[in-house]
């Protein structure tokens, strides 16, 4: 027989949005590793709002909906907040209830200002390096460092003459352009859409595109990330990115880091051994003297390391293609780096969650 289609009407039911998420759910471990981060950053959220005026909606929630973005590769907080509206597992996430509304999608870019000037995402990334610390997950000793170019908001047609400040004639916003035959660099060309976004191209017979460096530093055991760091793209960003990333975290003298060939030169190889870091690179033979000594790389442990550095491949992955960052979502560095650390950050979360899953 055929079912009717009958109409919908309003019920009262008494169901909350947790009796709708499956018991065995990957996320409710997340969730309740966020919650343990978020309520150890209390005191860091207190500085952020004055005891007077009008509640603001709360910033764990704020981060929360972020996670969900990165875990469930939403575009925008537009789109985000239009979701929330009706996804009963977001806002179970975010503790509210069923019939709560979605707020603003204004509500991030208010409160991304604040969230840049008190460092939160920083903060919240390094709690979750914290957390995978305390339950034994990361080496202290094994660690691996990575670069790679992200695409800027912004399009080959707004890099123009630094000097030319004559808007395009004719043709609307997106007038057709012809680039052959003209020379551009970054040190007579900018781009007018986002000024810190360089040409650059990941190799030869590639196409040149505005970008940014994304810089990781992860660990060996379990490859989580260690830190996190996006810059201006030059030749040069990815060897000095190291150095900051190993600076910040202050890796004890004896540790071991990989890398690439990219990062096999005299001196950066100098700067590691003078801050007692044992170089793993690999080596660069083609046509010329690795900087690596021959003793390190007639060892055990850099063949490990060689083997176990890869593994920085998974988070960059990840970040690229569920993270959608592959093509920045904002203009500017300051913005992009707080997405690229709370990015980070969810890396960490999923793999802890899935390492403290599995049986001993």
């Amino acid at each position: 027989m055929r079912g009717r289609n009958e109409r919908q009407a309003k019920m009262l039911l008494g169901v909350t949005p947790d009796d709708l998420v499956p018991a065995k759910h990957p996320i409710r471990r997340i969730r309740e590793l966020v919650d343990d981060i978020l309520d150890g950053l209390s005191p860091l959220f207190e500085e952020m709002y004055s005891v007077r005026g009008r509640p603001s909606i709360p910033p764990e929630q704020l981060l929360k909906a972020t996670l969900l973005m990165a875990f469930y590769s939403i575009r925008s907080e537009r789109q985000f907040c239009e979701r929330l509206q009706y996804d009963l597992l977001f806002k179970w996430f975010l503790g509210l209830n069923i019939t709560d509304p979605a707020f603003d999608a204004t509500s991030f870019t208010k409160n991304r200002e604040r969230l840049l000037k008190h460092e939160v995402a920083e903060a919240f990334l390094g709690a979750t390096v914290r957390e995978a610390r305390n339950r034994r997950l990361i080496s202290e000793d094994h660690f691996t460092v990575d670069g790679t170019l992200l695409q800027a908001w912004a399009s080959l047609k707004s890099f123009r003459p630094r000097d030319d400040r004559k808007p395009p004639a004719g043709g609307g916003r997106n007038a057709p352009a012809d680039f052959h035959g003209h020379s551009r660099s970054n040190e007579t060309h900018v781009s007018t859409t986002d000024a810190e976004a360089r040409l650059m191209r990941k190799g030869r017979q590639q196409e040149a595109k505005l970008s940014y460096c994304g810089h990781l530093l992860t660990e060996n055991r379990n490859g989580l990330i260690v830190d996190a760091l996006l810059g201006e793209a030059t030749g040069r960003a990815e060897r000095d990115a190291a150095l900051r990333l190993v600076d910040r975290q202050q890796l004890r003298p004896g540790a071991t880091l990989g890398a690439d060939k990219a990062y096999d030169t005299q001196a950066f190889v100098a700067e590691l051994q003078c801050r007692g870091i044992v170089p793993h690179i690999a080596r660069n033979t083609s046509g010329r003297r690795s900087a690596v000594p021959d003793g390190v790389a007639a060892t055990t442990q850099y063949a490990t390391s060689q083997r176990r550095r890869k593994l920085v491949e998974e988070p960059f992955g990840w970040l690229k293609t569920v993270g959608t960052s592959r093509k920045l979502r904002y203009i500017g560095a300051a913005k992009n780096q707080l997405w690229f650390h709370l990015l980070a950050a969810g890396y960490n979360l999923i793999r802890i969650a899935r390492l403290t899953a599995q049986p001993a």
